[in-house]
């Protein structure tokens, strides 16, 4: 291995068809960049996706009322549900199997515009009245005072937590908006804290005009009563969170007499089912990714030995004198094996240093442009990708050349001094 006369003819052989060793050596090259490539730009994707999700329990189901759609014990279809502070409570009580129950009310529904002003300047941004357990659903990330707490639902407080976009628009750039008044539809609220968000996206930015207040002050500050429009739910540690779903509709389904196949009287978002598809997508990216590049990889390896049988048949001569004065079978091998493992090693290794390099590039040109997307963040790749890399290609390497190895060890000395 450490001979100096093997590595000079090794090189030696190599570089005396330059065009055609470095024709071979671009198959090996490309395969390993457009595997380091097409690696990248996954991980790039699935760390866009999870910017999505990141911050929110992905064990978690929201569900609302809805009409019902089948008439049942007398009652007519095209019924309107209303869920209630009772329902909370039978909730909490029949269903163990869930974590956080958290009801909520919203002004104007799903993302309901409300006229939010402060002294002159104003804006549309959803409200919520919602419990301080909403934090561990949703993720809000407090950067400036609070959140809710007990107190502020035990107390009814007029509180306000606002999100980025709220503060931008309601309060100077320099301003501290902590101790501050909003206006809420006629209904002052001191802001006691500011979050920010960490999902990217729509979800993001319909996070980020975000007013959070406590649900007993919701109640009594807009005459909702004991009404509830929304539940988020999780469930505990290591239960699915559609097994929780199926419990909780059946309980409502039982206390508004709705029939148990109706399935259009509560409407529910079931956020791990969406991470599970998002998890399941991301294997599939993967898997076709190491199927792409690995093939590219094997007809690189393919066309490395194609070479080194047109070589061992170019030097049938040389290997016919060597076997003849005695040289043992196994250096003739491993001179063959030795040329087709450097071939693709170094191949390979600028393959891989150029793909990395790529993935460098985006990431750099990404940031001095500032370009933010929601769906593809900072392509790389981990050095355990490099490492399987680095041993597929010497393993291709030793294979690439047994073949033509093993040609070269059927010849007959005879027969290789008589070649031309």
């Amino acid at each position: 291995m450490f001979d100096i006369d093997k590595w000079q003819e090794i090189f030696h052989s190599l570089s005396k068809n330059p065009f055609r060793t470095a024709l071979t050596a671009f198959g090996v090259f490309w395969g390993i960049f457009m595997l380091v490539v097409i690696m990248g730009a996954g991980n790039g994707l699935e760390k866009g996706a999870q910017s999505g999700f990141e911050g929110t329990a992905t064990n978690s189901l929201y569900l609302w009322a809805q009409r019902t759609s089948i008439a049942y014990k007398g009652l007519p279809p095209s019924r309107f549900i209303q869920m209630n502070t009772q329902d909370w409570e039978a909730l909490k009580r029949g269903i163990p199997e869930a974590d956080i129950i958290a009801p909520r009310n919203q002004l104007g529904g799903w993302q309901g515009g409300n006229n939010v002003t402060r002294g002159v300047k104003s804006g549309g941004f959803e409200v919520s009245g919602d419990m301080p357990d909403i934090i561990h659903v949703e993720g809000p990330m407090i950067t400036e005072g609070r959140f809710l707490n007990p107190f502020d639902i035990e107390n009814s407080r007029k509180v306000a937590v606002i999100g980025p976009r709220v503060k931008e628009i309601l309060f100077e750039p320099e301003e501290n908006p902590i101790g501050e008044y909003i206006h809420i539809n006629g209904v002052y609220f001191q802001v006691v804290g500011v979050f920010d968000v960490r999902e990217a996206g729509g979800r993001g930015e319909r996070l980020a005009q975000k007013i959070y207040t406590p649900f007993t002050t919701f109640q009594r500050a807009f005459n909702y009563g004991n009404r509830v429009s929304w539940f988020a739910i999780t469930s505990q540690d290591n239960i699915p969170v559609s097994e929780v779903e199926e419990k909780v509709i059946s309980l409502l389904q039982t206390r508004h007499k709705i029939a148990p196949e109706d399935r259009r009287a509560f409407g529910h978002f079931n956020l791990e089912e969406r991470f599970m598809q998002f998890v399941n997508l991301m294997k599939g990216i993967k898997l076709i990714s190491w199927f792409v590049g690995i093939l590219t990889l094997v007809a690189g390896v393919i066309g490395v030995s194609n070479i080194m049988l047109i070589i061992v048949k170019e030097r049938t001569k040389e290997i016919g004198v060597r076997r003849a004065v005695g040289a043992k079978p196994l250096s003739i091998v491993g001179l063959i094996v030795w040329e087709a493992v450097i071939l693709t090693s170094l191949a390979g290794y600028l393959g891989m240093v150029c793909g990395v390099g790529v993935l460098e590039l985006v990431n750099y040109f990404m940031e001095a442009s500032e370009i933010e997307t929601g769906f593809f963040q900072s392509p790389s790749v981990d050095v355990q990708l490099i490492i399987n890399a680095l041993i597929i290609l010497v393993i291709g390497g030793v294979f690439a050349g047994l073949i033509p190895a093993r040609r070269a060890l059927s010849i007959s000395p005879v027969d290789a001094l008589r070649a031309e």
